[in-house]
């Protein structure tokens, strides 16, 4: 029988929820969950991977090729074996169509990104993470089918939709996972949302070689397969209990949160989460919900808001992605007789670092991890286009270890910690937007940028990469192990002065007062 605690255990007054044990061991239906959830993570890696394998790119384009028309002789003797691996049809509306395929999935992100506080809210996290998966199969059955139809209106469609998803599934997956994660557990937990990205684009691309998928009658289905984690996640979301924190906080369901919180973490006295979870409730009515705008214009969340973007900033804007689209040549220009497998070396790597991230991010912390990953980047990057082509190779391997340690799956789940219930929804909204916002950026405008620089461009990342360490070093505090009160008492510290209280009460009473907030 779980008790309803709000008259004994207020912020400030439960000293008594001491008394009761706290579970924080890892259970099966625990395990299952975080998996379930990161099973979205993990379609949202294979998307961003798939549309990028060598392979089918080459054939995918043709197929755009002959749906427009534009089709001619020579490319069907460039399709017979007289050209290259990086050759491809050169018509403008070929290319018009094959950068809209692009770059409408980062387009889908971005608007999607806004709507995650509401669809988290309006029937619960693991009804959003079920409705949304509507989206992903809707888009891989689209791309499945690509080759029956219109290709590039199908693919375009379909990666429209899926980045549709995947904004969602961006904000949805690291909520409910640190939303159930216990205290002891949670840095470690959040990184597993970037481990299972890294894992869907690693399969990517192995399936996506030639001689399995890659290849003009397969192209289709191993687009369509972006759907395929959707299915298996909507059957196991049936058996996930739903996140305690939105069973007690939002609906008010104090024995429905006890039933959760039991099945999560095992047979335990559920009083002292309860007590917690109270505290934290009386806080968030203090504070009322805010909306996107509230935010931006508030001024007692206007660092923490800072410290979010940037830290999104800098995952970006770190050059991983330029890292990614020139591996490949420069493996090859290092004498590697098969570039691709070693490019799928890089994927490997990833996941061996990310792993080491969750190993650590709660024992090392947040700020040091993304510190030494920002700081190791920046090295490698002077040195990515090095004279001594084997040395540049050893540059990207460095460069993309140091990035899954800290700067790839931490911004994920550190704007969680740094805000309070009332504008935590708004402000993953903001930071989700501002990540794909920043991944659009990159895909339109790179290879401007490469063009313009040659291959000094890294140098410009290098410069960036120190920007962001000295800016993480100077403003950003570590989270690990602390309350929000504690947080929030940090960064009006770095504010320059005590908190005038009298300013932020009256604030407040404006946002809990404004139809807006």
């Amino acid at each position: 029988m779980c008790t309803d605690l709000r008259p004994f255990f207020v912020e400030g007054q439960n000293k008594e929820a001491s008394c009761f044990p706290v579970s924080q061991q890892l259970t099966g239906t625990l395990a299952l969950a975080v998996f379930t959830a990161a099973l979205g993570s993990l379609q949202m890696g294979y998307s961003l991977g798939v549309i990028n394998a060598p392979q089918k790119v080459k054939r995918t384009i043709r197929h755009y090729a002959r749906s427009l028309g534009v089709y001619n002789e020579e490319l069907a003797r460039r399709e017979g074996g007289n050209t290259t691996e990086h050759e491809e049809p050169t018509d403008a509306s070929v290319v018009m169509y094959w950068s809209l395929s692009v770059a409408f999935f980062s387009v889908g992100g971005m608007v999607s990104s806004f709507l995650v506080s509401f669809v988290s809210d309006f029937r619960g996290r693991i009804k959003g993470m079920l409705y949304i998966n509507v989206l992903a199969i809707t888009a891989g059955l689209l791309m499945g089918l690509s080759k029956m139809g219109t290709p590039y209106l199908m693919v375009i469609a379909g990666r429209a939709i899926m980045g549709l998803y995947c904004g969602l599934s961006s904000g949805l997956v690291p909520l409910y996972i640190g939303e159930i994660s216990p205290v002891k557990y949670r840095g470690a937990m959040g990184a597993l949302h970037q481990l299972a990205i890294v894992i869907g684009i690693l399969i990517s691309q192995v399936i996506g070689l030639d001689f399995l998928l890659g290849n003009d009658d397969m192209w289709h289905v191993l687009l369509g397969l972006s759907g395929a984690p959707a299915i298996l996640q909507s059957l196991l979301l049936f058996v996930c209990p739903e996140s305690p924190r939105y069973l007690y906080i939002k609906l008010g369901k104090v024995e429905e949160a006890c039933k959760s919180l039991k099945r999560l973490k095992g047979d335990y006295d559920t009083s002292k989460d309860i007590a917690e979870m109270q505290a934290e409730k009386e806080e968030a009515m203090k504070e009322a919900q805010m909306s996107i705008l509230r935010l931006l214009r508030s001024s007692v969340y206007r660092q923490q808001l800072f410290v979010a973007l940037m830290m999104h900033l800098s995952q970006q804007f770190s050059g991983i992605n330029a890292i990614f689209y020139y591996s490949t040549s420069i493996f090859q220009s290092a004498g590697v007789g098969q570039p691709v497998y070693a490019t799928i070396g890089v994927g490997v790597i990833n996941i061996i670092f990310t792993l080491v991230s969750v190993i650590m991010v709660d024992r090392a912390g947040r700020r040091t991890l993304t510190l030494v990953g920002l700081g190791g980047m920046c090295c490698c990057a002077v040195d990515a286009y090095s004279w001594m082509s084997y040395l540049s190779m050893a540059a990207i391997f460095l460069f993309v270890s140091f990035f899954e340690i800290g700067p790839g799956p931490i911004p994920w789940f550190i704007v969680a910690e740094i805000f309070s219930q009332g504008p935590r929804p708004a402000a993953i909204a903001l930071a989700g937007c501002c990540n794909w916002t920043c991944n659009f950026i990159i895909a339109m405008f790179f290879p401007y940028l490469e063009g313009l620089c040659g291959n000094y461009v890294f140098i410009v990342f290098a410069v960036l990469l120190f920007g962001f360490t000295v800016f993480i070093y100077l403003r950003v505090p570590e989270t690990k192990g602390k309350t929000f009160e504690e947080i929030a008492a940090v960064f009006h510290r770095k504010r320059g002065a005590p908190p005038s209280k009298p300013q932020e009460e009256a604030e407040m009473v404006q946002l809990k007062g404004s139809t807006e907030a």
